[in-house]
């Protein structure tokens, strides 16, 4: 592929380099590193002039630094005269903070558009966003691609009664998502409405749905402390369900995340590689990993040849 350059941010090297070789492309070179009062330096190690660029960096780990990272190498290539910067940010920083749900409370969402536009940023691309309406925030084109296909072929790969299990949301916001791949697998689905007094924290929880003798399977977009989706695995065996598995796009898997999901009572605990997981995998036998560089790599193939990138939504590159 002429004109294409692919740059790595320092937050997931083995993605990035997963999409390079699906690609066949080598990396670009670019040296990051930090001064001694933590101010990050960027340097583009080879020419972009006149190159189609994209960056790969997800929002995860030390967020503040690598979203600082990410603007500072879209403002490096763009003052380099490369013809286009595309910013591949598989979990999007902030996307919590969609809306103003209080008094006084930031849009810090909306605040990150802001910064990734004025930086330089051309096109975003992006995986499964908290909400789909962030995409208004941007006066650029935003591609938000989704992990339902790839977690449709998990479920018939790898749960052997598929056929009589039923897809549950931890929360009403994601009933959406739910009924999408429900429909899909031609399976029920169910629902938990949870009551949440202050952040990070549930109250308490009702499941509208029979679950009782079935696999039960909960899918949300993302896990950080992971304390919804256990109450809510409880919550499924209390009501009967025979097994509970957890799929999730982004296993942020914060605090004491690790501790709850080995006391839960899960068969395994999904994620996809948006964010690295090595280390966790380490400390928690259940968490299993779906590979999606390949719809990055798709997704960055169809952009750069001016091809229709809407086939990924359903399905999965080969």
């Amino acid at each position: 592929m002429p004109n294409i350059v692919l740059f790595s941010g320092s937050s997931h090297h083995d993605l990035s380099q997963k999409v390079a070789d699906r690609l066949g492309l080598e990396l670009g070179k670019v040296i990051t590193k930090k001064f001694s009062n933590q101010e990050t330096c960027v340097e583009i190690g080879e020419s972009v002039r006149g190159e189609d660029v994209y960056i790969v960096q997800s929002g995860c780990g030390e967020i503040n630094d690598n979203l600082m990272e990410l603007l500072i190498m879209i403002n490096a290539c763009k003052i380099a005269s490369s013809s286009r910067v595309t910013a591949v940010i598989p979990c999007f920083p902030y996307a919590r903070q969609d809306k103003k749900d209080k008094s006084r409370a930031p849009i810090s969402a909306k605040l990150v558009a802001n910064m990734l536009s004025v930086a330089g940023a051309d096109h975003i691309i992006t995986m499964d966003l908290h909400a789909s309406q962030i995409q208004g925030f941007f006066d650029i084109a935003v591609d938000n691609l989704y992990a339902e296909p790839a977690v449709l072929q998990w479920i018939r790969e790898n749960i052997p009664e598929w056929k009589n299990c039923i897809i549950v949301s931890p929360d009403a916001g994601g009933a959406k998502r739910v009924t999408s791949i429900a429909d899909r697998l031609n399976v029920d689905f169910a629902l938990i409405h949870k009551e949440r007094k202050k952040a990070n924290e549930v109250d308490r929880m009702v499941l509208v749905g029979d679950v009782k003798d079935r696999v039960a399977i909960l899918v949300d977009d993302m896990a950080d402390t992971c304390g919804t989706i256990c109450h809510a695995a409880d919550k499924l065996i209390d009501a009967g369900a025979v097994k509970v598995y957890a799929i999730l796009t982004h296993g942020i898997f914060s605090g004491p995340a690790i501790t709850r999901i080995n006391s839960a009572p899960f068969e395994a605990v999904v994620v996809t590689n948006t964010i690295p997981q090595e280390e966790k995998m380490k400390a928690c036998p259940k968490i299993q990993v779906i590979d999606i560089s390949m719809i990055l790599a798709e997704a960055i193939r169809r952009t750069h040849n001016g091809e229709s990138v809407s086939y990924l939504f359903s399905h999965v590159p080969l």
